[in-house]
């Protein structure tokens, strides 16, 4: 049963989730700038893309790259203070960084805007700006712009340097719809035939195809509830098979997500019932992680039902 606290979304989206508390090291983000581009700023000062690296001038170690499966904000504010104790406005040398990934750029600029009471939530999806022809897996921050009265995408990775590489012709404080695909139009154009699903996906020479969408749609539904996990965490119909038909009935309860997560703030409660009410859609104790070396059980402890 979804409470009368979880049927208004703009309240509920500025009260951090288990992902976004900031726990005991809350008081780091006082003193932080208010403005979106300032705080993307911030966010860039303590993190350094796991993949961008070496564009840097930075050769990670297999153990520094671990600090991607990071999930928690509060453990990546403790790792970001143990390397670096200054305040997180002063930028840190890369070497200083915590190594993260689009997700981690995304989560924590939510966890920064919810903790100023602005309404914000992860998106999962596809950008189309990394390579020509392909949807790339990615992440992006929406926050409620207030005086427009609309969700805007903001995607905090995008530094000068990678909007120089990739030729970034848009403001990534206001992401058109069209450069990054919510999970959720990117399964609606590949089930109408209006795109093709193996231009989906980490690449043309990795993962890609209508399943990887099916995966990323049940992770942006997550998000969207509160529970920011890692990009390769699977579970339920999110641990979607290649090889594996999805049934007839999944497939229809899957239109429904991918409808509910691009519906206005109206579909809020329903949005909220369906991820709490579907076991192929509810984020378990325990989820599949698929990590570098590869597939193991993760228990997710200390997140508990977000049924208030």
């Amino acid at each position: 049963m979804v409470t009368e606290l979880t049927t208004q979304p703009l309240e509920y989206y500025t009260q951090p989730g288990f992902m976004t508390d900031p726990g005991e090291h809350a008081g780091l983000f006082d003193g932080l700038p208010t403005e979106i581009p300032a705080l993307c700023q911030v966010v860039q000062g303590l993190l350094l893309h796991v993949f961008w690296a070496e564009r840097y001038g930075v050769q990670l170690s297999e153990e520094r790259q671990r600090e991607v499966e990071i999930r928690r904000v509060s453990e990546m504010l403790a790792r970001i203070q143990g390397m670096d104790d200054r305040p997180l406005a002063i930028e840190r040398s890369l070497e200083r960084k915590l190594v993260g990934n689009c997700r981690d750029f995304s989560v924590l600029l939510c966890a920064m805007l919810r903790d100023r009471g602005v309404p914000a939530r992860a998106r999962c999806g596809f950008g189309a700006y990394f390579t020509p022809g392909m949807y790339e897996d990615h992440w992006v921050c929406e926050y409620w712009n207030w005086d427009e009265g609309r969700w805007v995408m903001v995607d905090a990775q995008l530094d000068a340097l990678q909007r120089e590489v990739l030729g970034i012709p848009f403001d990534p404080c206001d992401v058109p719809r069209d450069q990054f695909l919510v999970a959720g139009r990117a399964w609606q154009l590949c089930r109408s035939g209006e795109a093709d699903p193996e231009c989906f996906g980490l690449g043309p020479d990795s993962m890609h195809g209508l399943w990887y969408v099916q995966s990323q749609l049940v992770r942006d539904l997550a998000a969207m509830n509160k529970v920011e996990l890692l990009c390769w965490d699977c579970w339920g119909l999110g641990n979607a098979d290649p090889a594996v038909e999805v049934l007839p009935e999944e497939l229809a309860l899957l239109d429904r997500v991918a409808a509910l997560t691009q519906a206005g703030n109206e579909a809020f409660a329903e949005l909220r019932a369906l991820f709490e009410g579907e076991d192929g859609l509810r984020v378990p104790p325990v989820v599949v992680s698929y990590t570098r070396e590869g597939p193991r059980e993760v228990a997710l402890g200390g997140l508990s039902p977000q049924r208030s």
